[in-house]
């Protein structure tokens, strides 16, 4: 059995990874409108890989006894400044994510749920990954500064990505 307190969280959390992949399609739409088809394609990824990170937290909820709870998802910025900005949002996105995952780690710890604090785990670690993946593009995007073929290489690069479940 779950505490409400727990299923609740859960349930943001849920919540948050949906909002996560609804964003990132955003970001891919953003760049398809750039024609910088590999940065799309990198962020299309990302979509998905978020929504699979809600379906882990829905599939948990329900094998715990819970309940899951949809909530309306807010719409997604859409409008970037540069494909620079974009990932520099992300970044920040995901540091917000991982922020939310330590929380929720927390809880588990307090509540003495063992369950949970196993499930997570998996998700800390993913942070950590993701994290580090979107630093090291925006650290790309540093030394490319405002160079035309640089960003071209780099949509290249963010374009041979392929989905590894």
């Amino acid at each position: 059995m779950v505490s409400n307190k727990i299923e609740e969280a859960l349930n943001d959390q849920l919540n948050k990874e949906m909002f996560s992949s609804y964003l990132y399609l955003s970001m891919a739409a953003y760049f398809e409108n750039k024609n910088l088809a590999g940065m799309s394609n990198w962020m299309k990824l990302q979509s998905q890989e978020e929504y699979l990170h809600a379906m882990k937290f829905y599939d948990y909820i329900l094998r715990l006894g819970g309940k899951v709870k949809l909530n309306t998802l807010e719409a997604p910025q859409t409008e970037w400044k540069s494909p620079r900005e974009v990932f520099e949002n992300s970044l920040k996105h995901e540091r917000f994510i991982s922020e939310s995952i330590h929380k929720l780690f927390d809880l588990a710890i307090a509540e003495s749920h063992h369950p949970t604090k196993s499930f997570l785990q998996w998700f800390v670690d993913e942070q950590v990954e993701e994290e580090s993946t979107v630093q090291q593009i925006v650290e790309n995007f540093n030394l490319i500064g405002e160079d035309k073929s640089g960003l071209f290489m780099l949509d290249r690069e963010l374009g041979s990505r392929i989905n590894t479940p």
